[in-house]
């Protein structure tokens, strides 16, 4: 026997012919395993896709941190005592902690913003470059904040979409313009976009970014930085650095080693780390809960075939009997367990993707979409293939087994 015996391929269709809805129904068990399997696969790596799109391109290395009160006493400061980072922390930090990628300060504020006849009250944020890195937005128009503006203290500003919309008329282009902001007037530069979705971006693009150096003398800050962005080298834990950096901090503004409520953080790593073992939790779910479909059909197929062995009993018998081995008979019943399986998977897996890529499409271009171009990739397809062989296999066992067992005069004395 073997796979482009055209007898066999007779056999076969004969076989699922003889009864169709018998076939159909056993055949839909196997299909809407590996349906459910595909879309429930396609569909994880959609939200996973939504979410961290809602999250922005946010450098999954990166950590914040800021002040809060301090909450013990310590060299002979009350517990309580508000404190400030300051441009000197900045360089100590760049200086005396090992692993630092990228540091950010920032500083911020909200102003009326006034052009011509419009105006509106938006978020000040001063910053440096870097922060674009760290927390990126898309620049639609000219450019971001750069270190010659830092270093030169310019009156520039990079506006959000919004802002644009709400101070400019259509028509205009608000490049070059000068805005008023808390009484002085700063020259726009770039516009950008969120590369977040929802209401996240909806806030982020009414913000205003001005260099970090000039929105601390503008709005008489002095010295005082209100917020820390970092990054750490890929090789080192963000944990790690942002430990070192609070020891550092702590130790310069004379705060308690042990007092945890100073300095407020968030550790962007540990949060995606949870978030993708969370993804990574729901894919093996899906698996089991796949494959446990996928067995179910099996069984189903693995009782149909029991019923046509039984059915086929003097067939079996007469080929026993004029000197089929008994691998001839296992082969045919594995194979036709097999055939059964894939085609009802084949159909399984294209319907699958056919849906997957409906929502692909209808996803393709939406920003507010908690589902987000959900799809599988080719090694999900081939492990889903191989399952199915698999499947067909294990399917076709016991009714192989039972097959051989039938002895050819018993077989004939059947009829």
């Amino acid at each position: 026997m073997g796979i482009f015996d055209i007898d066999n391929w007779k056999e076969i269709v004969y076989t699922l012919k003889s009864n169709k809805m018998r076939t159909f129904l056993t055949a839909f068990g196997v299909f809407w395993g590996i349906f459910m399997l595909v879309v429930m696969l396609g569909s994880g790596i959609g939200l996973q896709r939504g979410i961290f799109k809602n999250m922005g391109d946010f450098a999954t290395n990166s950590a914040f941190m800021w002040t809060q009160s301090t909450s013990m006493a310590y060299s002979g400061f009350n517990k309580g005592r508000r404190w400030n980072f300051r441009n000197s922390d900045a360089e100590a930090i760049r200086s005396n902690v090992n692993g630092l990628e990228r540091l950010a300060p920032r500083v911020q504020s909200s102003s009326t913003v006034v052009y011509n006849k419009h105006q509106g009250v938006f978020t000040i944020y001063g910053d440096y470059p870097d922060w674009n890195y760290i927390d990126p937005v898309d620049i639609v128009e000219g450019r971001y904040i750069n270190d010659m503006d830092i270093a030169h203290k310019r009156k520039v500003a990079v506006i959000g979409r919004l802002v644009a919309e709400k101070l400019f008329e259509k028509e205009e282009n608000p490049l070059n313009q000068f805005i008023r902001i808390n009484g002085v007037y700063f020259r726009v530069v770039g516009i950008f976009e969120s590369k977040k979705g929802g209401e996240q971006a909806q806030i982020e693009e009414q913000n205003i970014h001005l260099p970090f150096t000039t929105m601390q003398m503008v709005y008489n800050f002095g010295d005082i930085v209100f917020w820390f962005a970092l990054t750490a080298d890929p090789k080192i834990s963000v944990a790690k650095v942002a430990d070192d950096m609070m020891t550092l901090l702590k130790r310069r503004h004379k705060i308690h080693p042990d007092d945890n409520r100073a300095i407020g953080h968030f550790n962007v790593e540990k949060e995606f780390k949870k978030v993708s073992g969370l993804f990574n939790a729901i894919d093996i779910l899906i698996w089991i809960v796949g494959i446990g479909t996928l067995l179910a059909g099996a069984i189903g197929i693995s009782n149909i075939m029991l019923i046509v062995v039984k059915e086929r009993t003097l067939e079996l018998g007469i080929r026993r009997a004029i000197g089929a081995t008994p691998e001839n008979i296992i082969t045919q019943i594995i194979f036709e367990a097999v055939v059964l399986t894939i085609l009802a998977g084949w159909g399984g897996l294209s319907a699958g993707v056919g849906i997957l890529n409906i929502l692909y499409n209808a996803t393709l271009h939406a920003k507010n979409s908690v589902l987000y171009q959900p799809m599988i990739d080719f090694k999900i397809a081939l492990a889903a293939l191989i399952i199915l062989v698999i499947t067909g296999v294990i399917a076709g066992l016991l009714p192989a087994y039972r097959a051989v067992k039938i002895k050819p005069i018993e077989a004939l004395r059947s009829e």
